[in-house]
């Protein structure tokens, strides 16, 4: 027992030192500025700082390709399903289109003996039209309903204490007798929602999934995911490939298609190959029941700085896992399909709150990187910073005085989205993820300045996307880019005034010339191509009638 205390010291001591060393490495590299090489009147240059980000591209996309080699290497591993397994979905508002395509692709799964709880955030008569679809899709003699009046945590209107405890009773017996279930219940947010599932199944199953109202679920992705967890016991939890249902509706729907392939086959397949993939996706993923039971309470009654804690609830999901030195893990071959925003307020909300857990769930997960590979101490001090850094190479480079500083910054963010891009295109075995790039210039107008308003609101959870039925436009949002464009635009009209005082040497304009017709020029060539493809794309398939069309 001594000896493991030491070690586990020693563990914490090294994970530290070594996060701590790589953050201050980073920092001297980007605040030196020390530069391998530069151009005559430092055109261009290439520093210790951008070395340090390539090659952190280069190992990232080197284990994700292995991670896909070793997931394509189980599928010689034979197993047998016999154990049990229940899906516990969470609905709330749903559109009813979205809800009655998620239900038929769940009875659609091949995992054998699947039970199904469906419970939904709301009892009032609005949200009844869910529970009559459920009962419409799975069969009305085959399920079991109940409307609740309460949930676990609130007693409902006109509830006594003994009829409480007896509606908490029937629950349970409902779930636990019965294949397929619907419970609606007093609202409480989602988490108060998979708490339900979760609680009413108590330790009857082996395995729990977990899913959205607004997901089309693959038939193998159940038995794809449980592969993984009984490949290895000591993998607490894994994810599937999340991909949009509506990519074809807006832009930025688009671009968060390519954007969620990129960040699940590249990003947390690389995270999976060391076992500690940070976030479980809500619209498909697995955990260990027995597990899952272990922290259940703990989960739910979360609190950060004083407050319950109603959002981020996959990713604190995930990070108990990780707490309890279990592995997480992903697999490209258990697939969905699941709705996105169409409008750019609506994003720029859902990513917002997004940023408030990744802040939030990047403190708690600091406490258990002893327990992982050093590769999670390693993304976490990279992917952590990266923004500040950005923003304040942004800020320096609009304010410096010199035209093509801004050129060459804009220039450089383009060129670094194309090469990711190209090299997921490669991965993929698609040319539509070059449109990756596209998505370059949301993250610095948009999604930079949605990080910093979150960080700076973290504690505030009365806003962020709204039920798919009813949706609420909030402009909440805009404040941040209102503010971050103001500033880089004041940078922008400093730089000009400077650029007008002094003499402009003929060469500074060859260069902005060119400099702007190879930008424009990219943007010429990528907006046709949008246009062409994916616009024509989109009007062929928007009244098609598809199961599971896991393609672009």
């Amino acid at each position: 027992m001594q000896w493991e205390r030491v070690l586990t010291f020693l563990r914490v001591l090294g994970t530290t030192l070594f996060g701590v060393s790589l953050l201050v490495g980073i920092s001297t590299a980007y605040i030196m500025g020390y530069q391998f090489f530069s151009t005559s009147h430092h055109h261009l240059s290439f520093g210790l700082y951008g070395a340090i980000l390539v090659v952190h591209l280069l190992i990232q996309s080197l284990f994700a390709l292995l991670e896909h080699r070793n997931m394509r290497r189980s599928l010689e591993t034979p197993i047998k399903l016999t154990k049990t397994l229940a899906l516990c979905i969470a609905a709330y508002q749903e559109d009813p289109n979205y809800l009655r395509k998620c239900l038929v692709s769940v009875k659609r799964l091949t995992y054998p003996g699947i039970r199904v709880v469906m419970v939904i955030d709301g009892n009032n008569q609005d949200d009844l039209y869910m529970m009559d679809i459920f009962t419409e899709v799975m069969g009305r003699d085959k399920v079991a309903t109940y409307v609740w009046k309460s949930n676990y945590h609130h007693v409902g209107e006109g509830e006594t204490e003994d009829s409480y405890r007896a509606s908490v009773a029937h629950v349970s017996s409902l779930v636990l007798a019965n294949k397929w279930v619907c419970i609606m219940q007093k609202w409480g947010g989602k988490r108060e929602v998979m708490y339900t599932a979760f609680k009413a199944l108590g330790r009857s199953v082996h395995y729990v999934q977990v899913c959205d109202s607004d997901t089309m679920l693959d038939p193998a992705c159940s038995v794809e995911m449980v592969k993984v967890l009984e490949e290895d016991p000591m993998v607490g939890g894994v994810g599937g490939d999340v991909q949009i249902l509506n990519k074809y509706e807006s832009w930025i729907s688009f671009l968060s298609s390519v954007r969620y392939w990129m960040a699940f086959n590249v990003e947390r397949a690389c995270q999976s190959y060391f076992g500690c993939v940070q976030c479980i996706s809500g619209p498909l993923g697995m955990y260990r029941n027995g597990l899952l039971h272990d922290f259940l309470e703990a989960w739910y009654h979360q609190t950060f700085m004083g407050s319950h804690c109603s959002f981020g609830d996959d990713r604190h999901l995930t990070n108990r896992v990780l707490s309890l030195g279990y592995a997480t893990k992903y697999t490209a071959r258990s697939k969905c399909l699941t709705e996105t925003p169409i409008t750019y307020l609506r994003w720029l909300n859902q990513q917002t709150r997004w940023s408030k857990s990744y802040f939030r769930e990047w403190l708690y997960n600091a406490l258990w990187f002893h327990k992982h590979h050093l590769w999670m101490t390693y993304e976490a001090v990279i992917t952590g910073f990266f923004p500040f850094f950005l923003i304040a190479t942004a800020i320096q480079l609009f304010y410096q005085g010199r035209l093509w500083n801004i050129l060459l910054f804009l220039l450089i963010v383009q060129a670094v989205a194309l090469v990711k891009a190209t090299f997921a295109s490669c991965l993929r075995g698609n040319v539509v993820m070059v449109f990756m790039s596209f998505y370059s210039v949301l993250y610095m107008s948009s999604l930079l300045p949605a990080k910093m308003f979150a960080i700076a609101t973290i504690n505030k959870a009365g806003w962020g996307t709204s039920g798919r039925k009813t949706v609420v436009t909030n402009f909440v949002g805009l404040v941040p880019i209102t503010v971050w464009f103001s500033v880089l635009l004041v940078g922008f009209l400093y730089t000009l005034v400077q650029q007008t005082r002094k003499p402009f040497p003929e060469w500074e304009k060859v260069v902005l010339i060119i400099g702007a017709i190879v930008y424009a020029s990219y943007w010429v060539m990528l907006l046709t191509l949008y246009t062409v493809l994916i616009n024509k794309c989109g009007q062929r398939r928007k009244d098609q009638q598809y199961d599971m069309v896991l393609d672009v």
